[in-house]
């Protein structure tokens, strides 16, 4: 199964590019989530984890 799938991606021209863009895709995204998770308030953070306590 996996040489059918090499051969018809060794075919493709420029399809070297496509890991490098999907790499670039999830890094840019796993450095925002991470500034977005640094920068949030506190107050919101603890107010959120209170909600199941909260009936």
């Amino acid at each position: 199964m996996l040489k059918f799938v090499q051969h018809n991606l060794e075919t493709i021209k420029g399809v070297e590019i496509y890991p490098i863009i999907s790499l670039g895709i999830f890094f840019t995204a796993f450095v925002l989530y991470t500034v977005w998770a640094f920068t949030y308030s506190k107050d919101k953070i603890k107010e959120i984890s209170e909600l199941p306590f909260n009936d």
